[in-house]
């Protein structure tokens, strides 16, 4: 059983309140870093333990609060990003549903680091029991002298805020969140100024996931050191991973990161293999927008390797035959779900969502939905598929934010992996509707790599 630090206690009855969470060794984190570390002691810990961001983009979380401006006179500002809406995605409603303390923890850690004295966590408008949740949390640590003026006669101010998000999945972006923050639509921002120059309310911001939050906990508990211990390469410490699709046993899992893909499905000790004794088609690593893989290439790199849990494994062979490590939502496809129908669903996502700010965005979503329905319901030509990849290349790069590139990238890798897949839809409409494509050729073990000889 592989260690945990996130959801060590998660089983224990009453968890969720602050007297069992105390009793379990909560807020020791916050004692250790408010009597015994500055503030820039607490930066540095951070950074040697390799942290880097849980939400996607995997930025170094220690190296992100460095940059943080520090001008006289002006406050500033650390935010929560909850606004977890990515299909695929669900460990932070997880952690803030069932351990609400550690995040409110660690925001008192994070925000004693950066010199913040007014903090906000922002929650995806429609989890309305987390934010209830979180209030609650924020309360009983305010009660317990944990809030507010002088934290455990420390000196240092800190109040806690909960805000409802504005229900739109552009306000995970961390310029379109401040937007909305500032009770202004959820658009992103032109980028420089950045954040941590101009950010909330024009003043130093720092925005950082729930989970990279979290894992300031115990990175302060026992030390850098040994949390750098835990991983591999610069892929350190664990990491929350949402299962879901065709698997036995899906859910949250907190893994090393290092395990292999092929363990993680597979063993009882997380997913338990693919349900209904079917097998595996294909995986999305990361939350819905990160390229799709065939069963054979999400197991083995294309030289041939384990593919392993980490930002650099799951990246090997860039997206030509690798993808991304995103924001941990892994969903599984047997040999029964057809990729298709899947891209043209999540193609539905980001049309509907895009904030409409950037011309190849808004227009090259909509063209994206409305080719791919063609192809799904048997009214598609071959050329649809090349216009497809030429949508997705107009998209990519091309937008303030990243929905661009989140968009395009799913389509992309869809029709590079599973390209025969969709000529079947063109050349066979009818029966396009009545079946499946299949397993195919997708979980076939890939040829050996050239200069590879057999002993």
């Amino acid at each position: 059983m592989g260690r945990k630090l996130l959801l060590e206690n998660i089983n224990v009855p009453g968890i969720n309140t602050f007297e069992v969470y105390r009793q379990k060794g909560g807020y020791r984190a916050v004692e250790k870093a408010l009597k015994s570390m500055s503030p820039e002691d607490v930066v540095e810990e951070v950074k040697k333990s390799g942290l880097r961001g849980r939400g996607g983009a995997g930025f170094p979380t220690g190296m992100k609060w460095s940059f943080l401006a520090k001008p006289e006179g002006k406050p500033r500002y650390l935010v929560c990003n909850g606004d977890e809406s990515e299909p695929g995605t669900f460990k932070d409603r997880y952690l803030m549903t069932y351990i609400p303390h550690l995040l409110i923890e660690g925001m008192i850690v994070s925000s004693y680091a950066l010199g913040a004295n007014t903090s906000y966590i922002y929650v995806r408008g429609e989890m309305m029991p987390q934010i209830r949740i979180l209030e609650k949390a924020i309360a009983e640590a305010k009660n317990a002298g944990l809030l507010g003026k002088n934290i455990l006669g420390s000196g240092y101010d800190l109040e806690l805020y909960v805000q409802p998000g504005g229900g739109a999945y552009i306000c995970g972006e961390e310029t379109a969140l401040i937007e909305s923050l500032e009770g202004k639509r959820g658009n992103p921002r032109i980028k420089p100024p950045f954040p941590a120059i101009s950010g909330l309310y024009n003043c130093p911001t720092v925005v950082n996931n729930v989970e990279s939050i979290a894992a300031t906990v115990p990175i302060i508990n026992d030390g850098a050191d040994e949390y750098a211990k835990m991983g591999i390469g610069r892929s350190t410490g664990t990491k929350l991973i949402s299962a879901s699709g065709n698997l036995n046993k899906p859910g949250v899992y907190e893994i090393e990161l290092g395990v292999s893909v092929e363990e993680f499905i597979y063993s009882d000790e997380y997913c338990g293999g693919i349900a209904n004794g079917k097998r595996m088609k294909a995986v999305v690593a990361g939350g819905s927008s990160v390229p799709i893989l065939p069963a054979n290439l999400i197991l083995k790199t294309a030289n041939g390797e384990n593919r392993l849990i980490t930002y650099e494994s799951l990246a090997d062979g860039g997206f030509a035959t690798g993808t991304m490590l995103g924001s941990g939502g892994f969903v599984v496809f047997d040999e029964d779900q057809c990729i298709v129908r899947n891209t043209w669903n999540y193609s539905r996502f980001y049309h509907h969502e895009s904030c409409g700010q950037c011309s190849p965005c808004r227009e090259g979503t909509g063209w994206m939905e409305k080719v791919l329905h063609r192809l799904e319901y048997g009214h598609g030509k071959l050329s649809d598929i090349d216009l497809l990849v030429d949508v997705s290349k107009k998209i990519e790069g091309n937008t303030i934010c990243p929905l661009g590139d989140a968009a395009a990238w799913p389509v992309a890798s869809a029709i590079r992996h599973f390209r025969d897949e969709f000529e079947w839809h063109v050349t066979h409409p009818d029966e396009a509707m009545q079946r499946n494509y299949g397993l195919a050729h997708y979980a076939d073990p890939l040829p050996k790599p050239e200069g590879v000889t057999a002993n």
